[in-house]
């Protein structure tokens, strides 16, 4: 009997249609949304102030990255934060629940991005 081998591979197409490795993929969904600063809170007025001394120590730091501001709850209880704000670089929540000044933030990014 030969039914058994006889299914065909189903093979996944790479998003920008260049038809990538498997490996490329599994490392491109791995660092998928990871990278980059993050703000995480309600919009008030303490995590408006973490965006400007992050945004601050960026730019004292030579690096041209956006801030994302989180504010879905959903999104923020993924990353295991109940406090906000929260401050989260490269998908590392670095600091949760105070307002971190200028060269508080600097510090955290340089720690991470090393």
């Amino acid at each position: 009997m030969g039914l058994f081998g006889k299914k065909k591979e189903e093979q996944k197409s790479c998003c920008c249609g260049s038809g990538c490795t498997p490996e490329k993929m599994a490392q491109a969904e791995a660092t998928k949304g990871t990278v980059g600063v993050k703000v995480l809170g309600s919009g008030c007025a303490k995590c408006h102030a973490l965006e400007e001394a992050t945004h601050a120590a960026l730019e004292e730091l030579n690096m041209d990255t956006t801030i994302d501001h989180v504010t879905d709850f959903s999104q923020i209880a993924a990353y295991g934060v109940m406090t906000t704000p929260a401050l989260v670089v490269d998908g590392k929540v670095v600091s949760y629940g105070k307002v971190l000044k200028k060269d508080e933030a600097k510090a955290l990014i340089q720690k991470v991005r090393g």
